[in-house]
């Protein structure tokens, strides 16, 4: 079975077994919801249920049922959380987990020309924008809104596009 990561626990968070975290996860509102389960990664077998979780300056705090006190708590310190991929919940149409889009071959959805491939991924504000490097090692951003971005095939590792005038820097 696959499992991925989620988060790094790196410190207990007063007496009851709350501990606060560094999120790895692309969705923690999602990883982090009451009732989500996750696993100590290298003891996978051990389940951990979330009980309750919030935002805490740029980390998260979370509670699990199974964890009652701080010396519980304290031997969680440094642990990998990890998600099943039957865990894993199933994104909203149009979403996807940045390790499905990167690498992905970039293809001109006129033409079916191979234009390069996603190397990165931002999420600057309104939409994320998604690195093309192409063959000739040219880089650029394009946004991920539908002007741009046709269709986005996770299967087969290809993202169909239309190029708007001004992405590419042409001279």
């Amino acid at each position: 079975m696959q499992f991925y990561n989620v988060a790094k626990i790196l410190t207990t968070h007063g007496l009851n077994g709350e501990v606060k975290v560094a999120v790895i996860t692309d969705f923690p509102e999602e990883r982090f919801k009451p009732g989500s389960v996750l696993s100590i990664k290298g003891d996978e077998e051990r389940v951990l249920t979330v009980e309750s979780a919030r935002t805490f300056k740029q980390f998260w705090l979370v509670k699990f049922e199974e964890i009652t006190d701080i010396d519980q708590a304290e031997k969680l310190r440094n642990k990998i959380l990890v998600v099943s991929e039957e865990n894993r919940q199933e994104l909203p149409e149009g979403v996807f987990y940045y390790r499905d889009i990167l690498g992905c071959t970039v293809i001109d959805n006129e033409t079916g020309e191979v234009i390069g491939e996603i190397t990165d991924i931002q999420s600057p504000g309104a939409n994320d924008v998604w690195m093309v490097k192409e063959k000739s090692g040219q880089e650029y951003w394009i946004p991920y809104i539908d002007d741009v971005v046709k269709k986005v095939d996770i299967a087969d590792k290809k993202i169909y596009v239309e190029l708007i005038e001004g992405l590419r820097d042409e001279d």
